[in-house]
């Protein structure tokens, strides 16, 4: 796509901000001309970080901006950042458009698209002011393309920034976080959270606040009502490990569309973490934080589970997570992971 044509998902979501961003958000945007030209931002997965970003490239952009940093909203590079058409604003994310601009997700952010954003960095501002390119997820991006990026990070245009995102900040090469200036963002406070979700017309706020970890965004995701029917379907055959069929659960994955199979997995695997680390919990005393609507079936289940298994299978779980965009057969890997799980009651 050319550099005149970026991406729809340019355009910015939740103009008015996030209220546990702000502070950050005041903090980046008060650097001024101090602003670093390479910033990780980095966080738990589902609280907004992309937005984050996002604020902060329209305020750089902003050629009026208030007194504090933040963008003016009114002038053309507001507009043209709202419209999703600046030229000087550069997204990168794992995703191919088509000359109709219609988008296809992909495994990984390849060396191509760390070129094509090279090329375009070294270009002249169109409107004379900075230049602003976003790589989200940062974690995605091909070994080839971290390395590519590498040059830019080391020497990079005057005028230019380049904001990464990231909730896996340890898959990223040593040398691409030695040489960015690292921004955590924390889980909100709750009380915001549950909040925020309740203006957003989210009824059962607390129950999904606590199926995401505290995450609103990841929250506000789940609470649609088709994913919780499908949730408590599928915790209810993990809360009976005996009565369900592991391959036949698993062959559910292969009726997904096939660019929807990994997507698929990656569900199966949040839930399959968040129910062991329960179960985790339950087994050494404590109360289930993520499913606490599924407390009785987590107690029954506890203490027929030897601790030391469920834990090296919880981590198991967790290193396939980290490996989801690498090449797999979704349906192979959650029918190990079942029949694993399965094993654990055995």
């Amino acid at each position: 796509m050319s550099d005149e044509l970026p991406s729809p998902s340019f355009r910015l979501p939740f103009p008015q901000g996030l209220p546990w961003l702000a502070a950050t958000e005041r903090e980046l945007l008060g650097a001024g001309a101090r602003f670093p030209q390479a910033l990780l931002i980095e966080g738990p997965e589902g609280i907004g970080k992309r937005v984050l970003a996002m604020r902060v490239a329209r305020a750089r952009l902003c050629e009026s901006p208030r007194a504090d940093g933040s963008a003016c909203g009114a002038c053309a590079s507001c507009d043209y950042v709202a419209a999703g058409q600046h030229p000087d604003l550069r997204l990168v994310d794992p995703v191919a458009y088509d000359e109709d601009g219609n988008a296809t997700p992909q495994d990984v952010i390849k060396i191509d698209a760390i070129r094509d954003l090279t090329l375009w960095s070294q270009v002249t501002s169109h409107r004379r002011g900075a230049k602003i390119a976003v790589i989200v997820p940062a974690e995605a991006m091909h070994y080839a393309a971290a390395n590519a990026l590498l040059k830019t990070l080391e020497e990079p245009p005057a005028g230019t920034s380049l904001l990464l995102v990231s909730h896996q900040p340890g898959r990223l090469p040593a040398t691409i976080r030695s040489r960015c200036l690292r921004r955590v963002v924390p889980l909100p406070p709750p009380d915001l959270a549950r909040a925020w979700l309740a203006a957003e017309g989210i009824s059962a706020a607390e129950s999904v606040l606590a199926q995401a970890g505290g995450a609103p965004f990841l929250a506000r995701h789940l609470a649609d009502p088709g994913r919780q029917a499908e949730r408590g379907e599928w915790l209810r055959m993990l809360a009976a490990p005996e009565q369900f069929d592991p391959v036949g659960l698993a062959a559910r994955i292969d009726l997904a569309p096939k660019d929807e199979r990994r997507n698929r997995l990656g569900d199966a695997l949040d839930g399959l973490i968040g129910w062991t680390a329960d179960l985790a919990r339950v087994a050494a005393g404590g109360s289930p934080a993520r499913n606490p609507d599924f407390a009785p079936a987590l107690r029954r289940l506890g203490p027929r589970v030897a601790r030391l298994s469920l834990l090296r299978y919880h981590r198991a779980l967790l290193r396939q997570r980290a490996l989801l965009q690498h090449p797999l057969q979704p349906r192979l890997v959650a029918e190990t992971l079942l029949i694993d799980y399965r094993a654990l009651f055995h």
